[in-house]
């Protein structure tokens, strides 16, 4: 039963991966309100809550924004937080190279957005 549907799992994920993956990143304004405030509200956390932060973090997600369509962002943000996941479970979101080729993305962006604002 758990293998059946750890696979049915992988193969959504899959799915979703690749619907993501043909998504474009030409559109800046794709990505909603809420997921750039969380992005600003976490990132100015871990910069400091300064008025310098707000702009780079502000920045910081506009970067990404036009490079990685917002459904890869999701499911990137989707793996970081199903990979802490203990078991069978987190080790497929750790081990899977869907999931890995979209945290990659989300890492090339950052560190892209990382040069460009701080």
């Amino acid at each position: 039963m758990a293998s059946v549907r750890s696979i049915l799992l992988v193969a959504a994920f899959a799915g979703f991966a690749a619907t993501a993956a043909i998504a474009r990143a030409d559109e800046a304004n794709d990505y909603p309100t809420s997921a750039r405030s969380e992005y600003v509200f976490g990132c100015m956390k871990a910069n400091g809550e300064t008025r310098q932060s707000i702009e780079q973090c502000s920045c910081s997600i506009d970067i990404i924004a036009s490079l990685l369509p917002y459904d890869r962002y999701v499911t990137a943000e989707t793996v970081l937080s199903m990979s802490q996941v203990r078991g069978n479970l987190g080790t497929q979101f750790r081990s899977s190279e869907q999931a890995k080729g979209a945290l990659d993305d989300l890492r090339r962006a950052q560190a892209e957005a990382e040069v460009r604002c701080f």
